[in-house]
């Protein structure tokens, strides 16, 4: 009622009455519908407007009671206060408007609150037209409903169904409303269908609609002429618009899928470079506001993009500000000139170039400033829009502008940038937070899934982890999806903003932004976008246009095939570098094969290089194979910034070799320890990469090697290191799982190591080295000597390099060994071969240097870690010590080698026992591996245990080392093979000898003899530098000869002390078979040093008398068991110190043995086939080295003295084992060879030191051995049987043969030797060729007579001596030097020649009376006639300084022989034939007779004539004259031969002496002829008396005739003048007395 009154005071009182009343609730619904209708009229009236609005906010916002008309009543009421013309009121009533509004809304909030607990049946909402009344609602709902839906209606400029009464409206204000509600009560519509209708039916057709204009404009299409002004774009509209939009889609997205996809493509159409500057601006902040809610664009994702035929939405968005950012640089924002209300805008387009010059100009001056973009000559300033995350939108806020605003400079770019940056941030934030729930979801359900004991609940866990999976599948779709959507528009947009970029800032958030692209395109596994990502801040960080095939091929692939990037596409690839703003910071050389020129690098190329830095180290996990494209930029920036690895792998900053030195400038200068140390932290954090990821790592590292090698190759520049450093240090971080990434790595830097380029491979080298040492000083987990496959895995690429050429690589390896053997020799364990093996890689030709660090490793080897290794890896060492004997580049290495080899030895002397036991363990297990594979286990020597066979593959390798084409290796190896058996033998097992002797010894033994037969005869000049050699070693023939001597000599020694191991030996006689015919090759080679060597072993294993059991020998006897036969008393050969085993017949000698013991008369026997081989050896080597040559020249080949000594010497030691089986052939060959040794003679060099003097009768030592021989053969046949002694004869022919000599030295063949004393008168001319010379035989030959006399007297009864005309030979013999007489080379050959014959005849007589009626002798007498008669009438002159005293002498030897003629012949006369007789008696008669010539001075005919010979002839023949005891017809007929010649030997001196007696006349006669007259006489007178005393019978009156005959030539001499002949005459004259008697009557004569 106050209030109708229209007063204003009355109105006032009452309006806040009515208020009080309000708000205590005190107000019925009728009420209120009473109040409002008052209010009405008030407000009709225009009166207290504001009092009105607060009463109507009192009266809605403190109760409920207001609904339906009267709610609509109070709201119509506030908007007409709204439209009134006072400002105040206006705005008033919009507040409350907004307020009454939002109460509304409230209310229903409220009331669906309460009945949120009773279950409604939902009823179907028909699409009905009478928008009146929705029945279903609840009151509060329905007055809600009703208000939104009349909003609706207004802003179309429609009539309001329910809000009766409006007058007028406008459309921002409803546009503001709508925003507010569907802002602020969401749920509404999202929980009532009818709301949701409500949106779907209204307000979304409402909003397209009002949008058309917008759509339609084209900007400068010249608009003035529409004729309508609702067709251009009106920002206040379109701002509103936006806004209503931005909340749908946030908001009401779920229900408006369709709208939405309608609404976007709007937005992105906005964006359009033909739309005004103000509508992209205001769309550019609706888009941002969209990019800042990941969630939101992940359902348009899902919603659009992932559906079939709909609009790729989110894509479009993406590309929409990627082409947006574009239009911007490439089509400078000039105002639209046609629209007066933009015409501020002008301002920002300007003249275009000023802002980018004075950018230039800045830059030159040092001014500070603008971040900004600048491209081509567009220079976007950066404004800072908005905080980082948040859409603050900027025009998209101005409600109250009516007229379009200005838009400064770089608005639109800057919020475009941002949306970039924020759409990347929140998608992958959010993308990557749902993986990581994803992934620990995973790791929990497992996990429980593992731990959960009941079966049921593990069904359940099962179950939701398939749930999960599912889950996890859907969403890895939608994120793939999303990426795929958006990579390409953001990376064309990012890359043209990072190459516009001039703000340090501005780069870094774009440079973070493609980081985080990548490593979430990484995580994905989405591999091209990833790639394009790296790819784009790879070619950021390089100098533009930079010649890098990995970037440029991948990522135009990838882009150039999008047609909206094109323009994006084209843009990336041009940028020129003569734009570039930036600060150049460092100048360098590009990485390739060609360089030319420099490159310069400016500091965004440095921060994207960090950038990139950055990405692998913090998400190298997810780069995958594009490591590639990350390692190869980084390689060519460290290469620009010339950075070189140094030890470890590490970079540091070091000079680049050529070309122009890099140019840094301090600022980078200060940035390259940082960027070396993150490149090193880059690598070392590569140990947190899972296993497939390090392997793309690995690979990427080794593509980008391969590549550096092939541009180092043909050039000897400077290679890029790089990758070779960066594989070094991945795997030193990586050493705890080493296993996985060795083989890629080591296998790749084993191809480095074998590159041309020497600082290539030096860095290979030094890479794998460095790995191998750090590998295995690592501390493995479990450790390296329980991991034996991984130590192995570990050294074998150190195996690996041996196949590398280059010496330098080589020497690296061997140092590497060499520091692993001091740092890890006693762990190598299995290990052992492999390095072992590197040592024995050396080659020969692989230069000096090297051979000698491996061989100092295999000498450290050999003194330190022999008891350390397996005892397998033994006869690996072996092997390599014995290659290193065979270098030839080092002799000392090779003489090194073979004394470590003989450490070796001993070392397996000392340890053997271990060693047997750990090799026989490793046998069997090898073994049993091999019959389980069904293969045979191979190796050397295989049946002989495997110690043995480690002791023969040392001797093995000592003999390749015995013929080593060195002669010094050959005799150190040599020497230490035989001490080697010879000390370590007696380790070996019995059978294993069989192998020693024919796979090593007899082997080695057949090669020296092949080398030294065919060896060189050319002599050696000098032994290379300036050492002289010996003449005896002047060449390779002599220097071969050394080594054969020492083989052979050892061989035999060997069989010699073992052979008691070699002789039970299956096959000993067919070795010692082997060994005899390697003695017989070397005694009979050409060569005075080996024939001689030959002997002396062929003596030493004769010399093999069964040994007693000694130290050395195994206490077990061999296996086989034989008697070892015993040592004999021994008896020693005359000559030779060496006892000689007797051997007795076999006979006696099984005998011996004890009945218990069978006896083996095997061994017996083939112990004489040795000794029978033996003799057949020697007597082949005999025959055939005296058997004179056919011809003769200076180079013929003849036998030294000392070899022929020593063979012969052989024989006695010899012939004690054959002599039971030794018979006349044998004897006969024997003789051949002493013959023929004997005559060889020998040069004149060698005269001087084997003979004597010549005066001296000296016998030469082979002359000494050749009668030692026969003596040792006479005295066996002398103890031997009977049926030996048949060789008597032999050996006497053999002995005369050399009597002969004395007079007849021996012919050698065809050779002329010269007589000893002119071969040394000669030796005056040096250089003359030696000429052969014949020994002085006569010393020999008078030993051997004396030996032949010796010999006859013990056995002239001999039957066989007997038989065999041994005396007449012996007389034959004698003959020769006795015939000889003066004329005999030596004088006292002749002597002895007598004095041996009458020792001969004394004995050999009696024999020879005792067989004469054998007839045995009978040819034996002529000779001995014959030999008298020589002798004692001998041709010979002596010569004439003999003296008297000589003379007399020979002459007393002369009488011994007549002596012996009257004492040992003639008193025997009848048992000898007659003829032999008369010869005597004539040749008495001859000697008795002084025949003499005249010429003679009277001295010396005082001494030629033989006086007391004659006397002694002429007392031998009156001897036998008057033998009166004549008994036999025989002796009466000697005695009558003798007196006829005495008598007529009386006659003839008479008469000569008368004759000569006349001759002289005064001069008194020689004193001989008077000494022989007075002989005659007084042998006259005796006769004369003899013949009376004997029997008248027993003269022969032939007799008497010639005495009586005397006496008228005894009468002449009457006349002498001798005194003493007279006086012998009267003596002669006076018996005559007796003849004087009266003659008888011739009757009484006849009568009688």
């Amino acid at each position: 009622m106050g209030c109708g009154t229209k007063e204003p005071k009355i109105t006032q009182l009452c309006l806040a009455a009515i208020q009080r009343l309000m708000s205590h609730e005190v107000v019925s619904e009728t009420a209120a519908g009473n109040i409002i209708n008052m209010l009405w009229q008030l407000m009709e009236n225009s009166l207290e407007e504001l009092k009105l609005l607060q009463t109507v906010l009192v009266l809605l916002t403190t109760n409920t009671v207001v609904h339906d008309e009267a709610l609509s009543k109070a709201i119509v009421l506030c908007f007409r206060l709204h439209f009134t013309k006072d400002n105040i009121t206006n705005n008033t009533a919009a507040a409350t408007v907004r307020q009454v509004v939002t109460v509304v809304f409230e209310r229903m909030v409220a009331e669906d609150e309460r009945h949120r607990d009773v279950v409604e049946q939902p009823v179907l909402v028909q699409g009905n037209s009478n928008r009146r009344s929705v029945s279903t609602l609840k009151p509060c709902a329905k007055d809600a409903y009703m208000l939104f839906q009349d909003l609706c209606q207004l802003v179309n400029a429609d009539a309001p169904y329910w809000l009766v009464g409006m007058t007028e409206m406008t459309r921002t204000f409803g546009l503001e409303l709508l925003e507010s509600v569907l802002n602020d009560f969401p749920q509404v519509f999202l929980q009532h269908q009818e709301f949701s209708f409500l949106l779907k039916e209204r307000v979304c057709p409402l909003v397209i609609k009002l949008f058309s204009p917008n759509i339609k404009f084209r900007q400068g299409s010249g608009t003035s002429s529409s004729p309508a002004p609702v067709e251009k774009p009106y920002f206040p509209i379109c701002m509103r618009l936006l806004r209503v939009v931005s909340v749908l889609i946030k908001q009401f997205y779920s229900l408006l899928v369709t709208e939405c996809e309608i609404f976007l493509s709007l937005l992105v159409k906005f964006l359009d470079a033909d739309k005004p500057q103000w509508l992209r601006a205001v769309a550019v902040e609706s888009i941002h506001r969209l990019c800042v809610q990941p969630q939101l664009l992940r359902s348009f994702c899902q919603s659009y993009d992932m559906k079939q035929h709909s609009t790729k939405v989110f894509r479009d968005i993406v590309n929409a500000l990627g082409s947006f950012i574009q239009s911007l640089f490439l089509v400078p924002p000039t105002g639209n000139p046609a629209t007066t209300n933009q015409a501020g805008s002008n301002n920002s387009g300007g003249p275009v170039s000023a802002p980018a010059n004075s950018g230039m100009l800045g830059i030159g001056g040092g001014v500070t400033l603008l971040p900004a973009f600048e491209y081509r000559g567009t220079w976007i300033p950066i404004l800072t829009v908005t905080v980082q995350g948040s859409a603050k939108a900027t025009y998209l806020e101005m409600l109250d502008k009516v007229e379009p605003p200005t838009i400064p400079e770089g608005y639109a770019m800057s919020v475009a940038f941002h949306c970039l940056l924020d759409l990347v941030r929140g998608i992958t934030t959010m993308i990557e937070g749902e993986l990581g729930e994803v992934e620990t979801e995973r790791q929990t359900s497992t996990a429980e899934a593992v731990s959960s004991p009941a079966q049921s609940s593990e069904q359940q866990e099962l179950q939701s982890t398939s749930d999960q999976m599912d889950k996890a599948i859907v969403s890895r779709a939608v994120w793939e999806e999303m990426v795929n959507a958006c990579w390409c528009g953001l990376l064309a947009a990012l890359s043209l903003l990072l190459d516009a970029s001039t703000d340090e800032a501005a780069t870094e958030n774009i440079l973070k932004a493609e980081l985080t692209m990548a490593a979430l395109c990484g995580r994905l596994g989405l591999v091209t976008s990833r790639d394009a990502f790296i790819t784009a801040i790879c070619k950021g960080s390089l100098p533009p246009h930079y010649a890098l095939t990995v970037l440029n091929t991948t990522t135009a692939a990838t882009l150039s095939n999008k047609s909206y990037s094109i323009q994006g596409q084209s843009v990336m690839m041009i940028s020129p570098s003569s734009e570039s703003h930036q600060q150049v910071v460092a100048v360098g050389q590009p990485l390739a094969v060609q360089p030319q020129g420099t490159v310069m690098l400016t500091s965004k190329n440095i921060q994207c290089m960090r950038t990139l830095l950055n990405l692998a180290h913090c998400h190298g996990a997810v780069l995958g194979t594009s490591w590639q494209l990350v390692l190869a930029t980084l390689q060519h920036l460290v290469w620009i910034l010339g950075l070189k690895p140094s030890s470890g792998g590490a970079l540091k900053p070091g000079r680049a070799v050529e070309g122009p030195s890099t140019v840094l400038t301090t600022a980078v200068m200060t940035d390259l320890p940082v960027i070396s140390n993150i490149l090193s932290r880059l690598f070392e954090s590569s140990q947190y990469l899972d296993d497939v990821s390090l392997h793309h790592l690995i690979n990427a590292l080794c593509s980008l090697s391969l590549e550096a090698m092939d541009m180092a190759y043909g050039n000897n520049k400077e290679p890029s290191l790089f990758a070779v450093a960066k594989l070094l240090e991945t795997g030193l971080v990586n050493m705890h799982r080493i296993e996985i990434l060795w083989r890629p790595l080591t296998g790749h830097l084993l191809e480095v190591c074998q590159h041309p380029n020497s600082r290539m491979r030096e860095w290979g080298a030094e890479a794998l080295t460095s790995l191998i040492k750090a590998g295995l000083t690592f501390n493995h987990d479990p450790p390296l000597s329980q991991n034996q496959r991984l130590q192995l895995l570990l050294l074998n690429p150190l195996k690996e390099m041996s196949s590398v050429n280059h010496p330098d690589i080589r020497l690296k390896q061997l140092e590497c060994v060499l520091q692993i053997l001091q740092s890890q020799g006693d762990s190598l364990g299995p290990g052992w071969p492999l390095v072992l093996g590197v040592m024995g890689a050396i080659r020969n030709d692989q230069g000096e240097s090297l051979i000698r660090t491996a061989f100092q490793c295999l000498q450290l080897v050999v003194t330190d870690f022999l008891p350390t290794m397996p005892c397998t890896c033994l006869q690996i060492v072996v092997d390599v010590a014995g290659s290193f004997g065979l270098h030839n580049q080092e002799l000392n290495i090779s003489l090194t080698s073979i004394g470590l080899l003989w450490n070796i030895s001993d070392y397996f002397f000392q340890r053997g026992e271990t060693i047997e036991k750990e090799l026989n363990n490793e046998e069997a297990a090898q073994q049993k591996q091999a019959e389980e594979k069904g293969v045979v286990l191979n190796r050397p020597f295989h049946p002989a245990p495997p110690f043995d066979c480690l002791w023969l593959c040392l001797y093995a390798k000592l003999g390749e080392l015995c013929v080593d084409p060195r002669p010094a290796v050959r005799k150190s190896a040599g020497q230490t093979l035989f001490s080697t058996i010879g000390a370590h033998g007696t380790l070996l097992q019995h059978s294993t000898w069989h192998t020693v002797i024919w796979k090593v010894l007899f082997h080695l033994l057949d090669r020296v003899r092949e080398s030294s037969t065919t060896a060189d005869k050319e002599k050696i000049e000098s032994g290379g530098g300036n050492i002289l050699i010996h003449h005896s070693r002047d060449t390779a023939e002599k220097q071969w000869a050394e080594t054969w001597v020492l083989t052979l000599a050892g061989v035999a020694r060997i069989f010699n002390t073992r052979r008691y191991l070699l002789q039970p030996l299956g096959d000993f006689s067919r070795a010692w078979d082997v060994l005899l015919d390697h003695i017989q090759s070397a005694a009979l080679s050409k060569n005075n040093e080996v024939s001689l060597a030959a002997l002396k072993s062929f003596q030493e294993i004769l010399q093999i008398v069964t040994p007693v059991r000694d130290s050395d020998k195994p206490e077990t006897p061999p296996a086989v068991h034989v008697p070892v036969p015993v040592l004999l008393g021994s008896i020693s050969g005359p000559g030779l110190n060496r006892p000689f085993v007797r051997t007795d017949s076999i006979g006696e000698r099984l005998g011996r043995y004890s009945s218990s013991e069978p006896p083996i008369v095997t061994d017996e026997l083939e112990d004489l086939n040795l000794w029978w081989a033996a003799w057949n050896t020697w007597y082949r080597v005999g025959s055939e080295s005296t058997k004179p040559p056919i011809t003769f020249d200076k180079l013929t080949f003849i036998p030294s003295q000392p070899f022929l000594t020593a063979l012969i010497q052989i024989f006695p030691a010899l012939y004690q084992h054959i002599k039971t089986g030794f018979n006349m052939d044998d004897l006969q060959k024997l003789g051949v060879i002493l013959h023929s040794a004997v005559s060889v003679p020998i040069s004149s060099d060698a005269s001087p030191f084997i003979l004597p003097s010549y005066t001296e009768a000296v016998l030469t030592s082979l002359q000494e051995a050749v009668l030692t021989a026969l003596d040792v053969l006479q005295k066996a046949i002398c103890i031997g049987p009977e049926n030996m002694q048949i060789m008597y004869p032999a050996i006497f022919d053999q002995l005369l043969a050399f009597v002969e000599f004395s007079c007849k030295p021996p012919q050698y063949g065809q050779l002329e030797t010269k007589h000893i004393a002119n071969a040394k008168y000669n030796q005056i001319q040096l250089f003359a060729p030696a000429e052969w010379v014949a020994l002085n035989y006569v010393p020999f030959a008078e030993r051997s007579l004396e030996v032949v006399v010796d010999l006859y007297q013990k056995t002239a009864c001999h039957k066989a001596v007997v038989n065999e005309k041994v005396l007449q030979n012996i007389i034959k013999t004698l003959r020769v030097p006795l015939s000889l007489k003066y004329s005999c080379p030596s004088e006292s050959t002749w002597k002895l020649a007598v004095s041996s014959l009458l020792k001969v005849l004394s004995i050999g007589l009696p024999v020879a009376r005792q067989h004469a009626s054998s007839g045995k002798f009978d040819s034996m007498w002529p000779e001995l006639a014959n030999t008298f008669e020589d002798f004692l009438f001998t041709k010979s002159i002596p010569p004439d300084n003999l003296s008297i005293q000589e003379f007399q002498r020979n002459e007393s030897i002369d009488v011994e022989v007549v002596q012996l003629i009257s004492t040992e012949i003639l008193p025997y006369a009848n048992f000898i034939p007659k003829e032999f007789v008369g010869q005597i008696m004539t040749m008495l008669n001859k000697g008795s007779i002084h025949s003499q010539s005249s010429s003679f001075t009277e001295a010396e005919i005082d001494i030629r004539l033989r006086e007391e010979f004659s006397k002694m002839c002429f007392e031998t023949l009156l001897q036998f004259s008057f033998s009166n005891k004549v008994t036999t017809p025989q002796e009466g007929y000697i005695s009558r031969m003798a007196l006829s010649v005495l008598l007529k030997r009386s006659q003839d001196v008479l008469h000569r002496y008368i004759e000569d007696e006349r001759l002289s006349g005064k001069c008194p006669l020689p004193r001989q002829q008077v000494t022989e007259i007075i002989f005659v006489l007084k042998a006259v007178s005796t006769l004369i008396d003899s013949l009376k005393k004997t029997q008248p019978e027993n003269v022969d009156g032939n007799t008497w005739a010639q005495v009586i005959a005397l006496y008228p030539t005894l009468v002449e001499c009457i006349t002498c003048s001798s005194s003493e002949v007279c006086s012998a005459l009267k003596e002669a004259l006076v018996p005559f007395k007796d003849f004087l008697q009266p003659p008888a009557s011739k009757v009484q004569n006849g009568e009688s």
